[in-house]
């Protein structure tokens, strides 16, 4: 419900009061028929760009101030046309509707995960449409307590923030170390445009408004002291770093990018030591950061930027860790020691914690006092690999599912043995695990409830391969009921994306068993220009080969005919 594209903010709007009433069997057709579809007026307007010049019919419609009522017009004339096209499919719409709202329950609370004093989780209830964000003290021996041992604290109650609202976002949402303070980003425009607020947490009082497009933000260990990266109004490229004290003590532009091809971001490392701020492209980054316990300091540089080259910091004691593309494409992990700078190569102590290895993507690290996880990609599925820092020794946690996708939870605690993680696929819902990094043993804390009568015995998920035209396997992944017959006479839904290296992972939706319970097949294409396989796979699909994500894509199409 993000504003953007041809419909942009004028949609929003418009597209959620159509659905409701057209959800409701009320929508309005004009006529009671169906005329022509609307046709937008051309305007052509010269482009000179890279040399050349281009025409652009359309370009009038790029209305910033979302008050041209041409443009509004046409937009309405447009989603009159729609409903105009499917009043024939209104049962059916309402029927599948209430269908997959009678899967979802409601009234749900998340995980309870812990940082300092406090359990954070937050719950939804029925018939209201945010969330509301919670905590309570833990007890004294560190589990959740219950309501009669510790009163529940609604932190935030989106719902109410959202009152008057059409639209309503929460970003940011991060809790100073003592507790007293939550530093939050709001957005009620659609176009993801942030505002940062501060919350007293003992009083409830909120500050007023104390920056506007902000895009991260961290706290320093003083309890007072904010750090935020603002954005671009026209590009929305995050280019400013700020530091802000709230008790009045004034802001600070720290740093600001002025190279237009980077965007930067803000963060704490895990183990509370440093604020770290990575100023990266889609091929080059660089870090600088600054102690969190010296929060006046200055922002030291670690390495400068180098095209071509990624790394990513992390910390632990008196290392630094980092995950860096010096040695290929899948990058590796290196130690250093915490706090140098100014750097022109790694230092010689720099030690290989994990080599660059081709078939494998190191996508992550996750760092804590005694163990650290590498988060990686291979056959295109997500795998985990523990590694205890006192017995120098690795091992994988194991997935039992030949399709599925996998990722860090909540863990918010550093000196922790414990580990969460997100596990779902085609057949199992979300579900969320505490590992102990220890003794390996898991426990399933939390999976996603459906109503109704899911049984995920009834489904069938697979992953098969199709042949690109220069030989390559494309991953499919496939998901459908048991016992139908795959007879080549089945319909079957394929969708695929493969830009920007992002991975289209495989997941759970309750509303897709809608589909596969009418006989319908669900197939997912992993093409190449994603990153489902690794940089290279990225690589082979973008810029002079990004032809091959279409190509990809036909293949597995007829592949599965």
């Amino acid at each position: 419900m993000e504003g953007g594209g041809k419909e942009g903010f004028y949609g929003v709007v418009l597209r959620l009061e159509r659905l409701k009433r057209l959800l409701r069997g009320e929508a309005e057709v004009v006529d009671d028929g169906v005329k022509g579809a609307p046709v937008a007026r051309k305007i052509p307007q010269k482009i000179e760009i890279h040399g050349g010049v281009e025409t652009d019919d359309y370009a009038w419609m790029a209305d910033k101030t979302k008050t041209n009522a041409e443009v509004l017009a046409y937009l309405e004339a447009e989603n009159d046309y729609a409903i105009g096209m499917m009043k024939s499919t209104l049962g059916l719409q309402d029927s599948l509707y209430r269908e997959m709202l009678g899967r979802i329950q409601e009234t749900d609370q998340n995980v309870p995960y812990r940082k300092g004093d406090w359990l954070y989780y937050s719950r939804t209830e029925e018939g209201r449409q945010y969330p509301i964000y919670c905590r309570r003290r833990v007890t004294a021996g560190g589990r959740p307590a219950g309501p009669h041992e510790a009163p529940e604290q609604v932190v935030l109650d989106l719902n109410q923030l959202a009152e008057g609202r059409a639209y309503f976002s929460v970003g940011d949402y991060e809790v100073s170390d003592d507790g007293r303070w939550l530093a939050f980003t709001t957005d009620d425009s659609g176009f993801r445009q942030y505002s940062l607020f501060v919350k007293n947490l003992e009083s409830g009082e909120v500050t007023p408004r104390l920056a506007e497009r902000v895009t991260s933000v961290a706290w320093a260990s003083d309890n007072q002291t904010v750090f935020y990266t603002e954005e671009d109004e026209v590009t929305k490229r995050s280019h400013r770093f700020h530091r802000c004290r709230i008790d009045g003590g004034g802001l600070e532009l720290l740093y600001e990018e002025e190279n237009e091809l980077y965007r930067i971001g803000v963060a704490r490392t895990r183990s509370g030591g440093y604020i770290v701020l990575t100023s990266s492209s889609f091929t080059t980054s660089e870090v600088r950061y600054i102690a969190a316990d010296r929060p006046t300091g200055r922002l030291s540089l670690l390495r400068g930027r180098r095209e071509g080259h990624e790394y990513y910091l992390d910390h632990i004691g008196d290392r630094f860790y980092l995950r860096t593309n010096d040695r290929g494409k899948n990058f590796r992990l290196v130690a250093i020691p915490a706090g140098v700078e100014e750097l022109e190569e790694w230092p010689a102590t720099v030690e290989e914690m994990v080599p660059h290895r081709v078939g494998t993507m190191l996508t992550e690290i996750d760092c804590f006092v005694g163990h650290l996880l590498a988060l990686e990609r291979e056959d295109g599925l997500s795998r985990m690999r523990v590694l205890d820092l006192g017995r120098g020794d690795w091992h994988p946690i194991e997935f039992p599912e030949p399709v599925y996708v996998a990722g860090p939870h909540v863990n918010a605690e550093f000196e922790s043995s414990a580990y969460r993680f997100s596990y779902e696929s085609l057949v199992t819902p979300r579900s969320v695990f505490e590992y102990d990094l220890g003794t390996r043993e898991r426990q399933l804390l939390k999976q996603q409830p459906v109503l109704g009568e899911f049984d995920p015995e009834r489904y069938s998920s697979e992953r098969v391969f199709a042949t690109a035209g220069d030989g390559t396997r494309i991953p499919i992944s496939i998901i459908y009921r048991r016992e139908l017959e795959l007879n080549g006479r089945r319909p079957l839904l394929l969708e695929g994306y493969g830009s920007y290296g992002i991975s289209n992972d495989v997941d759970f939706s309750s509303n897709r068993l809608s589909l596969l319970d009418r006989g319908v097949i669900y197939a997912v294409a992993h093409i190449r220009g994603g990153g489902e396989l690794g940089k290279e796979w990225h690589d082979q699909g973008r810029l002079r080969q990004k032809m091959n994500t279409f190509t990809d894509f036909i293949c597995c199409a007829e592949h599965l005919i």
